[in-house]
């Protein structure tokens, strides 16, 4: 998602945000969305064949990989740095960067996500695991094919309601 520059998740310059993180390219997260997409879809597969624990391994990794960009931030995210040093010397600087906050955020939700359906896999819920892949899968897709970032609009609806004075 990027955000433009009226937006509460734009980067800014100005001394009253000077405390913001620095931007990011908004085409990594997109990237590292299309990773996340390809590895739901692997797990889905798997666990709709019978490979339950290969489906189970690969989802908690992927969990590990969104602890990782909740707790470390989105510009430190393992994807991030393939994107970083493989695919981005080979495009065009970014027309704007983007806030990392949203992105982060988002990584935290699917680390919510994840642990959810980890736990009811693990307390006897089969089609848990599966399912939640699904709902990561969407995701993950609608972030990698549309620009759009559930967990980045989800922040930004956060932030705005925490602004908004009681009536």
């Amino acid at each position: 998602m990027t955000a433009s520059p009226a937006s509460p998740t734009s980067t800014s310059t100005t001394p009253a945000t000077s405390t913001r993180p620095a931007g990011i390219d908004p085409r990594g997260p997109r990237f590292g969305a299309g990773i996340t997409a390809v590895i739901q879809l692997v797990v889905i597969a798997l666990a709709l064949l019978g490979a339950t624990w290969p489906a189970f391994a690969l989802f908690a990794a992927q969990a590990l990989v969104f602890l990782w960009g909740a707790t470390a931030g989105i510009a430190r995210h393992p994807y991030g740095a393939v994107f970083r040093a493989l695919v981005r010397p080979r495009l065009a600087p970014p027309e704007e960067l983007e806030d990392p906050r949203p992105p982060t955020f988002a990584q935290g939700v699917g680390l919510l996500v994840s642990a959810v359906g980890i736990l009811l896999f693990l307390v006897g819920v089969p089609l848990a695991l599966p399912i939640a892949a699904a709902a990561a899968f969407v995701a993950a897709f609608l972030n990698a094919a549309f620009d759009v970032c559930l967990g980045c609009l989800l922040y930004v609806q956060l932030v705005r309601l925490r602004r908004t004075p009681a009536t």
